[in-house]
């Protein structure tokens, strides 16, 4: 019987586990948390967004090959995966609609995680927690995994899945890729991904001052933005939210990895331009006509949160209670422009701290796409965060954790 050792016990590092005991590999699941699967119990607000209703792949990022990246998330399709958490998991999901989201219908993450656990034992995985792994010797016929504080143990198969360097709170603090970069893997940089983005500063025209975004904190609404900084460019379309330090919802986070790669990478910062409504150009034309006694505020706030519309109309200095009619082409001009193309000025990120997921990893050309398996070394499976690629807010990167889990399992289990 193969003994298969599955390091990290979160999403992908439990479904690996399942798998490999699954296929009848005497498995061992350890996790350097007392209880694992920490990141599944913050996700989603707590009701775990376990899977997308549907998937586009194009929207998932990488600097490694796309095509092998779609490789290893083919391996397992979705509509494969759903049938496994609501059959063999014992995991009812239900869709979001509005957000093309599956959730559990118990909206509980704890049952997510719970619940895969429960399914890893009943298949006969051991789960040891409070067991740190820092480091991995190969052998001539298997692996030596040195344990801190615990005696050292062998394997067959070795799988990591210890995520990356996002929310290190949940002991994803980077560990397995310092691991297996010594081993001889090429880490391609790594930074945070769907990370809020911060301000510091005021948002200036050339002689009206400021109107501090500060003050908008706690308005929320969907919007269409692109951030773009040489070759890189990313526009997302969903909730936006500003919050005391600067900005987040999912428009924000999907495109927040152009902005911290344009710090670290770049001369110059990533772009950010919002278009606030879903009106274009000849719709708000339509809008700001003139319509009686109609006011400049009253026109704008009727698509917008009211003190936005106020700090938006103030920015391009025109009077909030200017009548329509009496407005100039060029002022109306100005106001179209920051509602369609607005920009956003922002002056950082929150960082790994409030990051969802770690952008770059371990290149994707060094993994065997069908098994995970490392090409560097036999034996040695590699899944999940870890691995260079990402996606968009609304459970793709779970998507992205159950198939490669799922798929270094199987390939560990029968590891010759």
């Amino acid at each position: 019987m193969k003994r298969v050792v599955v390091i990290g016990a979160g999403a992908a590092g439990t479904m690996a586990a399942i798998f490999a005991a699954s296929s009848g590999a005497e498995t061992l699941l350890l996790e350097r948390t007392k209880d694992g699967g920490r990141k599944i119990l913050i996700s989603g607000g707590g009701r775990c967004n376990i899977l997308p209703a549907i998937v586009h792949e194009s929207r998932f990022v990488t600097d490694s090959s796309p095509h092998t990246l779609r490789k290893m998330l083919r391996s397992w399709p979705l509509g494969e995966q759903i049938a496994f958490f609501e059959g063999e998991a014992g995991i009812p999901l239900m869709e979001e609609p509005e957000s093309s989201k599956l959730f559990p219908q118990s909206e509980s993450a704890c049952d997510v995680r719970d619940r895969l656990l429960a399914l890893a034992r009943a298949r006969g995985v051991l789960i040891e927690t409070g067991a740190l792994v820092d480091g991995l010797l190969p052998t001539g016929n298997g692996w030596q995994i040195e344990r801190q504080g615990g005696p050292s143990l062998q394997a067959d198969a070795v799988v990591i899945a210890t995520g990356g360097r996002s929310v290190p709170s949940t002991g994803s603090d980077g560990l397995g890729l310092d691991i297996v970069a010594t081993l001889g893997h090429t880490i391609n940089r790594t930074y945070p991904a769907l990370t809020p983005l911060t301000v510091t500063v005021r948002l200036k025209s050339d002689t009206a001052g400021s109107a501090p975004f500060a003050k908008l904190s706690g308005i929320s609404l969907p919007v269409t933005l692109t951030a773009h900084a040489g070759t890189l460019k990313s526009t997302s379309t969903g909730g936006f939210l500003f919050t005391h330090h600067g900005y987040s919802g999912p428009a924000v986070l999907d495109v927040s990895h152009v902005a911290v790669r344009s710090r670290a990478e770049m001369d110059s910062p990533a772009r950010l331009v919002v278009n606030w409504t879903s009106l274009n150009d000849k719709d708000w034309e339509s809008a700001l006509g003139p319509r009686g006694s109609r006011t400049v505020l009253n026109a704008v706030a009727a698509h917008l949160p009211r003190r936005l519309a106020e700090a938006l109309i103030e920015f391009v200095r025109i009077d909030l209670y200017q009548p329509l009619s009496q407005l100039t082409r060029d002022e109306r001009l100005r106001l179209i422009e920051i509602l369609v193309r607005g920009e956003l000025p922002w002056s950082g990120d929150e960082g790994y701290r409030k990051a969802e997921v770690t952008g770059g990893g371990v290149r994707l050309s060094e993994i065997d796409p069908e098994t995970m398996e490392s090409k560097i070394h036999k034996g040695l499976f590699l899944c999940g965060e870890m691995l260079d690629a990402f996606g968009p807010i609304g459970g793709y990167n779970f998507l992205w954790a159950w198939a490669t889990g799922r798929a270094a399992g199987l390939g560990a289990s029968h590891t010759q």
